[in-house]
């Protein structure tokens, strides 16, 4: 499984990029109400960056911005042991945040980010082949940091998308439109049907403008 000690299965750049826009687009057409989805992502952040995000709302978080430097994605876990809050000094984990490249800078400092609640940060400079993380001695215990739970979804795999939403959304979702958004197929009133029967399509464009994702036309 993915986590920050085994980094070899989360997608390249490109991949995840395409990968959260998935996430946020479908949690926009299965879930209306903005507060109580999963996974966004704001394809406006800046000038020159896109940002995915996922909160669940009891704390819990993480936000990987997309931009010229390469990609930057920090998480945190609140009841993690590397927690600050699970910490005497209510600092971030030795390690977490301290290799950060000079370019990430921007990123590392973000307000909206709260760099200080942190338990796990993965980098990807532009031209690099793989993904980094600090130096890190990980306490002796499962999923120490909280990667491996949250940063599972990001397997590639439309089937856990439909395990995760099925539980977490309590109904039932059409695998052949996760797989449909999963490629990055034009969306169609079709399609939005398929996954959301009690919505309108008109009332997703906005949410499809925000993320990024293709429209029929």
């Amino acid at each position: 499984m993915i986590s920050t000690r085994n980094l070899g299965q989360l997608p390249d750049p490109l991949s995840l990029k395409k990968l959260t826009k998935a996430l946020a687009m479908l949690d926009a057409i299965v879930e209306r109400e903005w507060e109580y989805r999963y996974y966004s992502f704001n394809g406006k952040w800046s000038d020159y960056e896109e940002m995915a995000s996922m909160r669940n709302g009891e704390g819990d978080s993480w936000y990987c911005v997309f931009g010229p430097a390469g990609v930057f994605l920090k998480g945190f876990d609140h009841e993690s042991k590397m927690s600050p809050w699970n910490r005497a000094d209510e600092l971030v984990w030795p390690g977490v945040l301290d290799q950060v490249p000079s370019v990430f800078e921007p990123c590392a400092t973000e307000p909206a980010f709260s760099m200080g609640d942190t338990t796990y940060c993965v980098w990807r400079e532009n031209g690099e082949k793989e993904w980094k993380t600090g130096n890190i001695s990980f306490p002796d215990v499962d999923d120490p940091d909280g990667s491996t739970w949250m940063l599972s979804i990001l397997d590639s795999n439309p089937l856990t998308y439909k395990e995760w939403a099925e539980e977490y959304y309590d109904r039932p979702i059409s695998t052949h439109a996760i797989k449909q958004i999963y490629e990055g197929i034009l969306l169609t009133p079709d399609l939005v049907r398929e996954l959301n029967p009690k919505i309108e399509f008109e009332s997703i464009l906005a949410d499809a403008g925000e993320i990024g994702y293709p429209l029929a036309e």
